[in-house]
């Protein structure tokens, strides 16, 4: 795995740290707790002092290498005065933990079972949780289902009515994603720099700026264009919403005055709610299906299923300012 790989995994770990969480430091054993959390660098408060520090992410890196250069083991003695915090907190990744005992910090191919520091009744449980109030969820877990049970390789093949529900369900998918994504977007505003592209495991996003223009007064635009020499017929064009009003006051049809090209399309007319969330149900029972043979293999398509909509609505971590 790429030290790029393993730091986006830790920022994703750090997501899900509680906001009051205790962190200590192996050989120190200072308290601090994780303020904020950016794509080149964490910044942590030390409890005892108040200290606030930025955590550069290639001091990370350089750690990363150290233990990489000492065969998956690396002794904490070795490390500089005041860099206690990093493999405290590259502890965090699933791979990397710190031993006291023996003074050393080490990575395993197999993941370890590290919790946070000083933190010994924390849970291993990593169970995983449907997001309340995400629309997008329910309608992507519904769409998947249709696909799962219908051969769409074909789409010719298939009854008119499971095109409806393909289409509905689609529909839903776009615009409850939509949604989302400004919401996220909104947010990710705030942690992004112009022209620095923030990665994550699917991609990566830029900050960037649109010009909006309208026109000022119609009457202050044709002065301010007349005093400088431009006649105003030279700007005047024909108003759409104008010749509208004078169609209504006259005999023309808009043939007279438009090109119309008429083109056919489908469009949602309605989505019966009651039939989703029944059908959503039923999947969610399934899940709690007893532990027969036939409930187990229900059972793994349905975790199967679950891991292809994480895909769907899952993002990486963004930098926050």
């Amino acid at each position: 795995m790429s030290f790029s790989d393993s730091w986006h995994t830790l920022l994703e770990e750090l997501d899900e740290l509680a906001d009051d969480a205790v962190l200590i430091t192996p050989l120190s054993h200072d308290r601090f707790r994780v303020m904020d959390v950016q794509e080149h660098r964490i910044v942590v408060t030390f409890e005892d002092t108040g200290e606030r520090r930025p955590l550069q992410r290639d001091q990370f890196e350089t750690l990363y290498r150290r233990i990489q250069d000492s065969r998956g083991a690396f002794d904490l003695d070795r490390l500089p005065p005041d860099a206690d915090p990093y493999p405290a907190l590259l502890s965090l990744h699933p791979r990397f933990e710190v031993g006291e005992e023996q003074g050393r910090i080490v990575e395993k191919e197999a993941g370890t079972d590290t919790q946070l520091p000083g933190d010994e009744s924390a849970s291993a449980e990593n169970d995983r949780v449907e997001p309340d109030g995400i629309d997008v969820y329910s309608d992507a877990l519904l769409l998947i289902d249709v696909l799962e049970c219908q051969e769409v390789s074909d789409l010719t093949a298939l009854e008119t009515e499971a095109l409806v529900n393909l289409y509905t369900l689609c529909s839903d998918v776009q615009r409850n994603a939509n949604e989302f994504r400004q919401d996220v977007a909104d947010v990710l505003l705030d942690r992004l720099h112009h022209d620095q592209p923030v990665h994550g495991q699917y991609g990566s996003v830029q900050r960037t700026s649109r010009r909006n223009r309208s026109l000022k007064d119609e009457a202050d635009v044709l002065a301010t264009l007349e005093d400088a020499g431009i006649d105003r017929e030279r700007v005047m064009s024909v108003d759409s919403k104008k010749v509208n009003e004078a169609l209504d006051v006259t005999e023309l049809s808009e043939t007279n005055v438009y090109e119309v090209d008429e083109s056919e399309y489908v469009r949602k007319a309605e989505v019966d709610e009651d039939v989703k969330e029944s059908r959503l149900q039923g999947l969610k029972d399934r899940l709690a299906a007893s532990s027969d043979a036939e409930s187990d293999e229900l059972r793994q398509e349905i975790e199967a299923l679950e891991e292809r909509i994480d895909d769907l609505t899952s993002f990486s971590t963004g930098t926050r300012m």
